[in-house]
């Protein structure tokens, strides 16, 4: 099976830079977030409504490396695949370019399957099929 790529464009907003022109550092994170919501819908089921089902997925670790700024206005193209899908684990892998493709970020989140409790608990075998055609290896 072939493994590919979700990609997710977003534009910088005048909200996400510092006062000289770039992305705050910080924002990043939030940037990844939004684009693994995106990678969940386009496979079948929402943020919300895994939660309704009783999983959550918190993050228990961030690598995170900055390559270049993106600066207000740029359109950044997400790149995310898992690296990791199994048992209680996801791990997602990034990378992301500006519009002339240049290397603006790399990065990989590391997550866990939890119960709203907190509780440690399997994947769903439905979302982990659903997401299999994005696992590559690490």
């Amino acid at each position: 099976m072939s493994h590919k790529s979700f990609v997710h464009q977003r534009r910088v907003t005048y909200a996400d830079c510092t006062v000289g022109n770039h992305i705050y550092y910080g924002r990043y994170l939030e940037i990844l977030e939004t684009a693994r919501g995106e990678l969940f819908r386009s496979a079948g089921a929402t943020f919300l409504q895994l939660q309704e089902s009783g999983n959550i997925f918190p993050v228990v670790e961030a690598h995170l490396r900055y390559k270049a700024p993106a600066r207000y206005d740029d359109t950044l193209n997400i790149e995310i695949w898992l690296t990791a899908a199994e048992r209680v684990r996801l791990n997602f892998s990034y990378r992301i370019t500006n519009q002339n493709g240049t290397l603006i970020f790399e990065g990989e989140t590391l997550h866990v399957c939890t119960s709203i409790e907190e509780k440690l608990k399997r994947l769903p075998e439905e979302l982990v099929a659903a997401l299999a055609p994005h696992v590559r290896a690490a």
